[in-house]
């Protein structure tokens, strides 16, 4: 038996769980005058999230004093609950309301009902995160003790956010709002700006907006609100675009994007001082550099690393935290002799007078586990899913172009093998994205595809025959995985067990990642054909849930699943997956929101967004290694157990945004690039570049 101090956790952004009538009590904020939100709330049944059991009046009484509890849903009318404007649940469609008794403000206190009164102790808040406070107490509708049986009590307790105080309807709504129309923005300062949308259009009622840059949540609103403040950052460039969402979690595509780059705070011509000290040492082929810190009158926010008169890479600040004062140079040509200094830029571009400059000369072979980077293509779209042939030569998908190229790596020719129906972009991240063989290809030459369509993300399988793809052939494996602008997810990898694995976002709705019969942030599992396996845990192709917009999939030669995933502004995570295993999203993002309650799997490494970002991983002799696009840099860890140990970091600002990382036959790697268009599904608008990296 559970007492009230032992709830599970409270998620640390909505859930979404929250009920249809919720959309009513959005409205009821901000109805305008004759609105007559009762007769729109009329007879909602209100369910406890734990128990799937109803709000009910004891013993289908109309006594005022008549005690709550939950029972068995039956449709009856002392379950029958209406959200009135002035905050009421009235009962019966009568002025009958749920009331504290005695205007007790103390957790503890009895639920009961009551002639309604306009008292604050009958009046109610309906919460984003699925909860229910009263006004007067701000404390939970709470099941007692944690209870799923019939007939457990109902009564206020502290707010925790534990599943039994959790609330939604029995209520079917799966039709989402509209797109919000005209987004825009105006008042904008340099720290600041409104971003305003003209109202979406809902079947039952728009509840919330969601807004957002380039994937990441910045605020929820009401309904109502169709406009808002936002804190921007001096010189950074944005996409916000908003979502409208209703009660029962619906979520409609998102808006047009908008750009927005505020100005600086304060004209700033003053450069920063010239690093000094520069020094370097040599390992094999690697480089590593240090010098001493430049000064500011505002702030130094990048070091800019020269090799000879190439750049060679950027170290940059972490928002209040200065840039590091270090640089590792890896992959270079051995016993060659090189030159490197260093110079310092502010915010507003000013840039420093040149370090000493420092010549280098490396070793005669590489003693490193990272050593030579060469070039082997380049590319105007965006590499995606990338898969080695059996005869060594690549295959990649172009996410924007929609085409899939053949590349032999030993020389760089390439081939266009042939645009993949039916995909359609998303003005984000969606597209042309995932792309496997199996062990089978070279007798059945199947390639299996995720792409975006104009409805849904799809997997597919399409056979190549003579270098182009046979459309004929075309078979949809799995439809209906919701798309969005971002949060698409997209990477497909075949296991040691024969088994397709694809990652899948949560389409922008956080509700979708905790739903085990939804498609959407999860990592699912199909037999070659489609069909689903029949020691999947939950019936359906999900292998694992609680993912926000997982993308990287490798495994390690225990035949262990590991993935990657991208947080929302505190943390990315990389996890071992295990069969049917809850990851957490949205009631934690890496390891923050009291992510260590019982039932949620904790990530086996974290990574400030600012220094992640990753999207693809691949694992070579139990290394696993990490292409990060904001990090703009490779991780380098090894596995040891159930752990990631001895994590190294290379490549950091010498290439850009990182995309893609492949194991080459080798036992090197190929990797990609994402540094341009990488937001707006423009075709060809890139300047992307595919690498080979020996290992040592």
């Amino acid at each position: 038996m559970f007492g009230h101090g032992q709830h599970l956790r409270r998620p640390r952004r909505p859930t979404f769980l929250i009920a249809a009538f919720a959309a009513v009590a959005a409205l009821a904020a901000t109805a305008p005058a004759g609105f007559d939100v009762a007769s729109a709330a009329t007879g909602t049944p209100i369910t406890g999230t734990a128990s799937g059991r109803c709000l009910d009046v004891i013993g289908q009484s109309t006594a005022s004093g008549a005690g709550i509890n939950i029972y068995d849903c039956n449709g009856n009318a002392n379950q029958a609950w209406t959200f009135t404007s002035g905050g009421e649940l009235r009962v019966y469609d009568s002025p009958m309301c749920l009331d504290v008794a005695g205007q007790s403000t103390t957790a503890g206190a009895k639920l009961q009902i009551y002639a309604c009164n306009g008292g604050a102790n009958q009046q109610w808040k309906i919460n984003g995160n699925g909860t229910i406070t009263g006004v007067q107490s701000g404390l939970c509708l709470d099941v007692v003790g944690a209870g799923t049986a019939n007939s457990t009590l109902v009564d206020l307790w502290t707010c925790n956010g534990g599943a039994n105080q959790q609330w939604k309807t029995t209520a079917s709504d799966t039709q989402p709002p509209t797109v919000p129309g005209n987004a825009r923005i105006s008042n904008l300062a340099c720290d600041s700006v409104t971003f305003a949308w003209n109202a979406a259009s809902d079947n039952v009622g728009v509840a919330f907006y969601d807004v957002y840059h380039d994937g990441q949540l910045m605020k929820s609103v009401s309904g109502g609100t169709l406009s808002t403040s936002l804190t921007v950052i001096p010189g950074v460039t944005w996409g916000l675009y908003v979502n409208a969402r209703d009660a029962a979690g619906n979520v409609s595509q998102a808006s047009s994007t908008v750009s927005v780059t505020p100005p600086q705070c304060q004209a700033d011509t003053q450069p920063p001082t010239a690093p000094g000290s520069l020094t370097g040492t040599v390992s094999g082929t690697t480089v590593t550099l240090r010098w001493s810190a430049s000064t500011d009158n505002v702030a130094v926010k990048f070091y800019d690393i020269y090799r000879g008169t190439t750049r060679a890479g950027t170290v940059t600040a972490n928002g209040t935290t200065p840039p590091a004062t270090t640089f590792t140079d890896s992959g270079l040509a051995a016993n060659t002799a090189y030159t490197y200094y260093v110079v310092a830029r502010d915010a507003q571009a000013n840039v420093s007078a040149r370090s000493n400059t420092v010549s280098l000369t490396t070793g005669s072979a590489c003693g490193n586990p990272v050593c030579a980077v060469t070039q082997i293509a380049t590319d105007t779209d965006i590499p995606w899913g990338l898969v080695t042939l059996p005869d060594g030569t690549i295959l990649y998908t172009r996410r924007d172009a929609q085409n899939i190229i053949h590349l032999n790596p030993a020389t760089g020719a390439k081939t266009d093998v042939g645009t993949v129906p039916n995909v359609q972009s998303t003005d984000g991240e969606g597209g042309l994205t995932g792309l496997a063989i199996s062990s089978t290809y070279a007798s059945d030459h199947w390639l299996y595809i995720m792409h975006t369509s104009p409805t849904d993300n799809r997997i597919v399988r399409i056979r190549l025959t003579n270098d182009r793809l046979d459309t004929s052939t075309e078979q949809v494996l799995l439809s209906g995985i919701l798309r969005n602008k971002f949060h698409d997810g997209g990477r497909l990898r075949f296991g040691p067990d024969g088994k397709l694995y694809a990652s899948t976002g949560d389409a922008q709705n956080g509700d979708n990642a905790q739903n085990r019969n939804s498609l959407n942030g999860k990592v699912l599992r199909l037999n070659p054909d489609g069909t689903v396996p029949s020691d999947n845990p939950f019936g359906n192709a999900v292998w694992s849930y609680g993912h926000r917009n997982p993308q990287g999939l490798a495994f390690d030669s225990q035949g262990r699943l590991w993935e990657q995933e991208f947080g929302n502004g505190i943390m990315d995570e990389t996890n071992l997956i295990t069969k049917g295993g809850n990851y957490g999203w949205p009631a934690c993002e890496g390891t923050s929101g009291s992510c260590g309650t019982a039932g949620f799997i904790a990530p086996k490494r974290t990574y400030p967004t600012a220094d992640g970002s990753c999207s693809g991983i691949a694992i070579v002799r139990d290394v696993l290694y990490v292409a990060c696009e904001r990090g703009t840099r490779m991780y380098r860890e090894v596995i040891s157990g159930s752990d990631l140990t001895n994590v190294q970091v290379y490549f950091n600002g010498t290439y850009g945004r990182l995309r893609t990382v492949e194991p080459a036959p080798d036992g090197g790697l190929w990797l990609t690039t994402s540094n341009n268009g990488d937001k707006d599904s423009t075709p060809n608008n890139s300047n992307e570049r595919i690498f080979h990296v020996a290992l040592g």
